[in-house]
């Protein structure tokens, strides 16, 4: 039996221990699409008729069997989250009530930057009450209007100030500002590409594997963003997300952010060469 199948298995245990408050069950993360390795724990998203405190949630887990029970992330919102372990399996769960989940994909179509779209889009139920199958269905449509008003967001930062303002970041003693910089910069290239192929952006854990699903991208795109956050030459560094950057935005369709970073980050790496 491989690890996702083992893992699934250990999901479906938890899962047909919960109460029927509980009324919906997904599955998400590497289990859910079937890339689990022995580093790979379960992740769950338990859906409620109301919301629960966080101590109903710890006293459900403990009910199930989850032991060495704790939390992390901000407390006191509409997501509340319980760590365990089953049988030795360590367990991620969280909680929403069923209004909260309905309002978080209703944000996902105004623009809001949130993940777990790519989770629940590839979730698997493990429960149902029919609210997956009706969120997959609407995650099935990336509006082109979404897609646009993303890209023209990422692209934004680039322009405004003098070119060779990057320069900046290669001074001795800045290596952090240097890697937040090209941390940033990746992120934005990514956003641009997931909303270019129409495809809601994941987590940047298995990166390589994960690019390799876009159609539409610049040659190498993992290697180099990998590059640019190694390279110990603070130049090249940039140079080479800097040229990342371009043949992204070339990738993109016309508009007023996108088309002034098309200028601006070609007198970019034209500085950084020089």
């Amino acid at each position: 039996m491989s690890q996702t199948d083992e893992l699934r298995d250990v999901a479906q245990r938890v899962a047909d221990a919960l109460p029927a408050a509980v009324e919906e069950v997904v599955l998400t993360g590497s289990v859910s699409r079937g890339v689990a390795d022995e580093l790979s724990d379960i992740e769950m998203l338990f859906v409620t008729a109301e919301r629960l405190e966080l101590a109903d949630c710890f006293a459900i887990a403990a009910d199930v069997g989850l032991v060495e029970r704790d939390t992390w992330g901000v407390q006191g919102t509409g997501t509340s989250r319980v760590f365990g372990y089953f049988d030795g399996v360590p367990v991620e769960t969280v909680w929403w009530s069923r209004a909260f989940a309905e309002a978080s994909v209703d944000a996902l179509f105004s623009g809001e930057q949130w993940t777990s779209a790519e989770a629940l889009a590839n979730g698997v139920s493990l429960r149902s009450a029919g609210l997956l199958d009706a969120w997959q269905q609407r995650l099935a449509v990336y509006p082109d209007e979404l897609a646009a008003a993303r890209i023209e967001e990422a692209a934004l930062v680039w322009g405004g100030f003098h070119p060779a303002g990057y320069l900046t970041l290669t001074r001795p003693g800045d290596r952090f500002a240097l890697i937040e910089y090209v941390h940033a910069d990746a992120t934005r290239v990514l956003r641009i590409l997931y909303a270019l192929n129409r495809m809601w952006q994941p987590t940047s854990k298995r990166l390589a594997d994960r690019v390799a699903e876009l159609p539409v991208k610049p040659a190498r795109l993992a290697e180099r963003i990998e590059e640019a956050l190694t390279e110990t030459d603070p130049v090249r560094a940039l140079l080479v997300m800097t040229e990342l950057e371009i043949e992204t935005v070339d990738l993109a369709p016309p508009g007023p952010n996108v088309d002034r970073a098309r200028g601006w980050l070609r007198e970019v790496a034209a500085a950084l060469r020089g």
